[in-house]
C-alpha cells in the first residue's frame, strides 16, 4: 500500500506544481485555494509512504514522478518545449524512477 500512497502524493504534486503557475504568486482565489488542498493531500500521502519506504527512494520518486509529470503535462498542454533531447532526458528520469523501485529492497525504512 505504501507504494500507492507514494504514486499519489507524486501524482498531487504535479496537480500542485501546475496550480501555481496559476495562482500567479497566489493571487489567484481558487487557483491558489486547489493548489494549498493539493500540496496537504501530497504531503500527506508522502508522510504515509515513509511510514514503510526509506525516505531516499521516497523521495527520490516522489521528486522523480512529480518533475517528470509536470514536465510532460506542460509540453502536451501549455506547449512548453517539446524537444527530442527534453524528451530522452524524460524517458530516462521515469526509466530510472521505475529502476529505483525495482531495487528497493529496503522497503522498510531503517530504525535508528
Amino acid at each position: 500500500m505504501a507504494w500507492i500512497y507514494l504514486i499519489i502524493a507524486g501524482l498531487f504534486e504535479i496537480v500542485w506544481a501546475m496550480g501555481l503557475k496559476y495562482s500567479e504568486g497566489f493571487t489567484q482565489l481558487w487557483p491558489s485555494v486547489v493548489t494549498l488542498i493539493a500540496i496537504v493531500i501530497s504531503f500527506f500521502f508522502f508522510s504515509k509512504a515513509l511510514k514503510d519506504i526509506a525516505v531516499g527512494t521516497s523521495y527520490a520518486i516522489f521528486t522523480g514522478i512529480g518533475a517528470a509529470g509536470t514536465a510532460i503535462i506542460g509540453m502536451v498542454a501549455l506547449n512548453e518545449d517539446a524537444s527530442l533531447t527534453r524528451i530522452f532526458f524524460l524517458v530516462l528520469m521515469l526509466v530510472g524512477i521505475v529502476g529505483i523501485k525495482l531495487v528497493s529492497s529496503d522497503d522498510v525504512k531503517e530504525e535508528g
